[in-house]
């Protein structure tokens, strides 16, 4: 069988056991960088797919691994939402 075996809980990002109760409410509209970072780190660990996650929480997929790519590229300062513009902007070669 290939099924992917489910894990009961994860590492979360503060370093402490993570289960789906923990995991931020399915109606969280207020993404602060804990919740963010809690939801990347159970699906990295396989607590919940990608799928499940994207409906879970009403995400695009593309979101979701924008919250990925700021954590892998930046750590956990990446998932500020005042700090994205500053880690997605590129050197305008003009100068301006």
């Amino acid at each position: 069988m290939n099924a992917r075996r489910k894990e009961n809980y994860v590492i979360g990002p503060d370093g402490s056991p993570l289960t789906l109760a923990d995991l931020p409410n399915p109606s969280t509209q207020r993404w602060v960088i804990r919740r963010k970072a809690e939801v990347v780190a159970a699906v990295r660990g396989g607590l919940l797919s990608l799928e499940e996650a994207c409906e879970r929480y009403r995400l695009t997929v593309e979101e979701f691994l924008g919250w990925q790519r700021a954590i892998d590229k930046h750590g956990l300062a990446g998932l500020r939402t005042t700090r994205i513009q500053h880690y997605r902007a590129k050197p305008n070669p003009m100068g301006a």
